[in-house]
């Protein structure tokens, strides 16, 4: 049978994307989860995996098209019988436009591949596999009964009572004494009830910002001896490839300031009335790049060294300003630097 990849929904509220390359043929057999095609979106270039294991039958796209989200990119034979034997296989997306009139015993609905696997994005369906979810198992709300995150994560929270099997993308969290903890798709977090005084104070500061002005406060430092250790260990950074600046020593001090103080590194989650106290630091990173602002976004700041960090901003910042950064590299940041140099 032949299945139709459309060009997904790949969050951030990005509706089209354009053509960048085809790494695939006609007639080639490519695997599940394989890279066939990149996209350029406003916000970074993105290599699409194959949804299906099957043999290239058709791509109506080419190099430089706009597409849209729900357009067809390649369509698949995906049944060995229909491989074999092409001349026998009317093209996908012709069927698509101009399907023939069958009864229901000829063609019944659940034999084809929409019905067969869930419609979803390689994000969410990565987030179903983190969360322990069956993404076949759910009921999409999207368009069309694409699955989205808001679904997957719904079909976590419900069950949540079951026993999770412990993978290496997941692991079973006990819940402590005060709030609930539960793993979310950045990481581990604890969740408070947010009711009382915290909760009128949020909705009175809500108010407070179209009636009171926004104050902004600056404080001055001196770094003298963090800019002479950096110049000190620049050398022997550099003999590992790795340059060196006081950048990384300020993602190290804003990483222990959260350790200190976890009420800075949560966020609200109005939806729930609920204080998301985040139990991992990732570290969002501005960069100017010719196309825009850009934050790329270190993960798990707490748990490495400077001279890591270090690298790591070297190699996502090239990544922004080259375009080659992915869209998971910018989200989930607990807290973001600028650095105005």
């Amino acid at each position: 049978m032949s299945f139709v990849f459309q060009l997904p929904d790949v969050g951030e509220g990005i509706h089209e994307a354009e053509i960048v390359e085809i790494l695939v043929s006609v007639g080639d057999v490519v695997k599940e989860d394989q890279e066939i095609l990149k996209i350029e979106t406003d916000k970074a270039v993105v290599a699409l995996p194959a949804p299906v294991t099957g043999k290239v039958l058709e791509i109506p796209c080419k190099v430089g098209d706009v597409v849209e989200v729900g357009d067809p990119l390649i369509a698949f034979a995906t049944d060995e019988n229909e491989r074999t034997t092409e001349s026998a296989v009317t093209p996908p997306l012709k069927q698509q436009e101009a399907p023939k009139q069958q009864t229901p015993a000829e063609t019944p609905t659940k034999q084809t591949p929409v019905h067969q696997r869930a419609l979803a994005t390689p994000h969410t369906r990565r987030l179903a596999r983190t969360l322990g979810v069956d993404i076949n198992a759910i009921t999409g709300s999207g368009k069309n009964g694409r699955i989205t995150d808001e679904d997957v994560e719904r079909a976590a929270a419900s069950a949540e009572a079951t026993p999770v099997k412990e993978t290496a993308l997941k692991r079973e969290v006990a819940e402590p004494q005060t709030g609930r903890r539960v793993v979310e798709e950045f990481g581990p977090t604890r969740r408070i009830p947010f009711k009382g005084i915290r909760k009128k104070t949020a909705e009175a500061m809500s108010r407070s910002v179209s009636t009171i002005p926004h104050v902004w406060h600056a404080e001055e430092a001196d770094v003298t001896d963090l800019f002479d250790v950096a110049r000190r260990q620049r050398a022997a950074a550099e003999e590992q490839g790795v340059k060196l600046t006081p950048l990384a020593f300020v993602v190290r001090a804003v990483v222990s300031a959260l350790r200190s103080f976890p009420e800075v590194n949560s966020s609200l989650d109005e939806a729930n009335n609920e204080i998301v106290l985040k139990e991992y630091v990732h570290i969002g990173i501005a960069t100017d790049t010719e196309h825009g602002l850009v934050v790329p976004v270190i993960r798990d700041a707490d748990k490495k060294s400077i001279l890591q960090i270090a690298q790591e901003i070297q190699t996502l910042a090239e990544k922004a300003r080259t375009r080659e950064i992915g869209l998971e590299q910018l989200k989930g940041a607990c807290f973001s630097i600028t650095n105005v140099g």
